[in-house]
């Protein structure tokens, strides 16, 4: 191997797995170790590639496409892990990876459960298919815990619908008072006879804040850290959107949206699929 060749230090940390090992898993420790393994084994010219708070489910994490990129451009000789659970959680996209650093010539190491591709291993796929065991298991429960609390009437989303709130244990919705006026308007207009269109027009000629702005306002909203053109550029379908939700009738729906644990984003539902509790926020 050339000496110019780096020696990849790979760390990687998600919320599930610093909930569960503590301390031990921590990047900084993650670190430490691997720094500590590459001395003592003679492996130099050493480049952390580190993905903090980021699932093993997933593989565009920064660190990890970096890293990748570099294999593919001859840049690494060797690679470190913690353990190999840290490469990622699914199977099959880890099984190509580590098919990418053989052509590459790149030798991958498990610091603490004993991977190393120099040496013969048959047990390889099986130990990937385990992580990816692991990953599934750890969503069941996690869908458990929300399906228990969703189906107590809590909100299962962590985000607050326009014209609400959350209180200070972000447990409960409580009124917006300014952005609830503003939905009562929107709800007047149409009983009035007037189309989202002209509705969205007459929100923008008075300057009232489109409900993204207002939201980051108190750092709510999918949308929070988005840059916004035009903060008075309300539209017909964001009207629409809020002459549809039920939880202006003061109700709380839960499971509108469902996701795969492979998945990072989360799908929309038949409304039929709804779990929809009456009466539970103040209108």
């Amino acid at each position: 191997m050339s000496k110019t060749k780096i020696t990849a230090l790979y760390e990687r940390l998600s919320v599930g797995d610093e909930q569960r090992s503590g301390e031990s898993v921590s990047i900084k420790n993650q670190k430490v170790l691997l720094e500590q393994y590459a001395k003592s084994h003679g492996f130099r010219n050493t480049v952390h590639y580190t993905d903090d708070d980021e699932s093993g489910r997933f593989f565009d994490r920064p660190g990890y496409v970096q890293m990748m990129n570099d294999v593919e451009n001859g840049k690494i000789g060797i690679i470190l892990l913690k353990d190999s659970s840290r490469l990622g959680r699914d199977y099959i996209q880890v099984g190509l990876a580590m098919e990418t650093m053989r052509l590459n010539n790149v030798r991958l190491i498990g610091v603490e459960d004993g991977l190393d591709t120099n040496v013969e291993d048959d047990f390889i796929p099986f130990r990937n298919v385990l992580h990816e065991f692991y990953a599934k298991d750890a969503s069941k429960k996690i869908k458990s815990v929300f399906k228990a609390k969703g189906m107590a009437g809590k909100h299962c989303t962590g985000h607050v619908a326009y014209g609400y709130l959350w209180d200070e244990k972000r447990e409960h919705w409580h009124v917006d008072n300014y952005a609830a006026d503003v939905v009562r308007s929107i709800f007047s207009m149409t009983m009035e006879g007037f189309g989202p269109y002209q509705i969205a027009c007459k929100l923008a000629e008075k300057k009232i804040e489109i409900p993204t702005v207002h939201l980051a306002r108190y750092n709510e909203g999918v949308n929070r850290s988005k840059t916004v053109k035009d903060i008075y550029g309300w539209g017909s379908s964001t009207v629409v959107h809020i002459l549809k939700k039920r939880e202006y009738l003061g109700h709380t729906c839960n499971f509108k949206t469902r996701k795969h644990f492979k998945d990072k984003k989360s799908h929309y539902v038949d409304e039929s699929e709804w779990t929809i509790f009456e009466n539970t926020v103040r209108p």
